[in-house]
Order: structure tokens, then C-alpha cells, then sequence
């Protein structure tokens, strides 16, 4: 093999299959979002993604809809957090 020459730029690696990579997500922390997933709203609240869609029916956690994707303002998830919710009684 001979030696590079400094001029020369490095071979890079083609894939195999000839996709091209996804493009890089950026990763902000859930506080510097304005609209979060359902998901991401459960982890924030250290409860289930059920357990938000029961609270997103009874009217609880209002939602924006863009497309078909269901997202809750951050804001709606602290001001859900700092509110005390009382037990329902049984009977």
C-alpha cells in the first residue's frame, strides 16, 4: 500500500446496504421542551402512560393535537405536579 499524501482526504466507509443515516435528534431535557409525549409526560410524573390517558379523558392534563400525535405542555405537567389530588372516597 503506498502512504497517504497529505493532500489527500481519508476514505470513508460506505454502507453497506446504501441508506443513509437518520439524522441526529437533538436532546433537550423535558424542561426545555414546550410540548412533551404522553410518554415522556408518564416519566416526568414517575407514573404510567395508562395512568396519563386516564387523566387526559377526565380533562385533568390538557393536550395539543398537531397530526395525530397527542402532546401536554410541559407547563400543564408542573402545574398537575404542584396541585395536591385528594383520594376518591370509596362508596
Amino acid at each position: 500500500m503506498a502512504p497517504e499524501s497529505a493532500n489527500q482526504k481519508p476514505r470513508t466507509r460506505r454502507r453497506q446496504s446504501g441508506k443513509r443515516k437518520p439524522p441526529a435528534t437533538a436532546s433537550l431535557s423535558p424542561d426545555a421542551k414546550l410540548l412533551v409525549s404522553r410518554k415522556m409526560a408518564a416519566e416526568m410524573l414517575t407514573i404510567s402512560i395508562r395512568k396519563v390517558d386516564y387523566m387526559i379523558a377526565d380533562g385533568r392534563l390538557l393536550t395539543r393535537k398537531i397530526d395525530n400525535r397527542v402532546l401536554i405542555p410541559v407547563e400543564e405537567i408542573h402545574k398537575f405536579a404542584r396541585s395536591d389530588h385528594p383520594r376518591r372516597k370509596a362508596g
